[in-house]
């Protein structure tokens, strides 16, 4: 079998057990909660004989380990299952949240990627000189604030005070594309002010990995000119490690926006997440989990495999 094929076969199998372990262990640790969703549902003044009727009715009087099974069964065949407290069928709730969410995260990442490599470029021109030093810092610092308090801050100075944008990113089918993008606005400066210090420092690295080798002076031997040197034949060979930080980072998009979707009151999946682990509601706090744990796992395998291709050595075995 070729390298690369036994190599992909190898993450893909590797990606599947991880998926089945993220899903026993969100079930496991909202199966630890406090309370169940009967009790969340009825309120804490339910006498137990409601709550025992209703839990038989829920069928959460049975084994944790079959309700497991079953959910996972039904997973298998593309059934999510149904809400516990309003009986909706979950890939339905699922399907427009999980369509806002990747509206966002796409957004983010448009603004944020090509800007992090444009920064990650500039700080390698200009290395060790002011500008490298202010975008450091500057990233650096957005990084070290929690999001949820950048969000605060952009909300209050800049759609309170000076009325640029909405304070809640509230969106629906009956907007335009524009009121779409105007609504998301701030949560998308918040993601990129989140995500774009670690990929601007990756391509930043990378490149100056690259920047000592010796086909890199033959080129500065020729007189070509620093940005050049850089663009034509650094950036193009330190592509996998920034390939590989840009793919971590979108799946952080896509999975770590719960945060900014509680405070922007985005309808997303981050959102509906919250909502239902208060409720205790299992199959949708499962559901949303598996997906989660699956767009993670898929691009985090795509940058390993990103990163075999790139390899010359597997590209053409001996």
């Amino acid at each position: 079998m070729h390298p690369i094929i036994k190599l992909v076969s190898q993450r893909i199998a590797l990606g599947l057990l991880l998926l089945f372990g993220a899903s026993a262990l969100i079930f496991g640790l909202t199966e630890a909660l406090p309370g169940d969703a009967a009790q969340a549902v009825l309120g804490q003044s339910a006498t137990p004989e409601a709550l025992a009727n209703l839990r038989e009715e829920m069928g959460l009087n049975r084994l944790a380990l079959t309700r497991y099974a079953e959910w996972l069964t039904g997973i298998l065949h593309g059934d999510l299952g149904t809400s516990l407290t309003n009986g909706l069928d979950i890939a339905e709730s699922v399907g427009s949240r999980l369509g806002n969410t990747l509206f966002l995260a796409f957004w983010a990442a448009l603004v944020s990627v090509p800007l992090a490599i444009f920064l990650g470029l500039l700080a390698v021109r200009y290395r060790n000189r002011w500008p490298d030093k202010l975008i450091s810092a500057v990233t650096l610092t957005t990084i070290s604030i929690p999001e949820f308090l950048i969000g605060y801050v952009l909300v209050y100075f800049v759609a309170v005070k000076l009325g640029m944008f909405s304070p809640l990113a509230m969106i629906n089918d009956s907007m335009s594309f524009w009121q779409k993008l105007n609504a998301i606005a701030l949560p998308v400066i918040v993601l990129t002010m989140v995500v774009l210090a670690h990929m601007m420092r990756m391509t930043r690295a990378a490149i100056l990995n690259v920047m000592q080798s010796a086909y890199v002076e033959t080129a500065e031997l020729k007189g070509l000119s620093n940005f050049k040197v850089i663009w034509r034949h650094a950036f193009p060979n330190a592509i996998a490690p920034i390939v590989n930080v840009v793919m971590l980072n979108l799946a952080y998009l896509v999975v770590g926006v719960v945060v900014v979707e509680v405070v922007f009151v985005y309808p997303g999946m981050g959102q509906y997440l919250v909502d239902h682990v208060t409720k205790r509601d299992v199959p949708v706090v499962l559901a949303c989990g598996v997906i989660f744990a699956a767009i993670y796992i898929g691009l985090n395998m795509v940058a390993d495999i990103v990163a075999i291709l790139a390899n010359p050595r597997l590209r053409h075995p001996k």
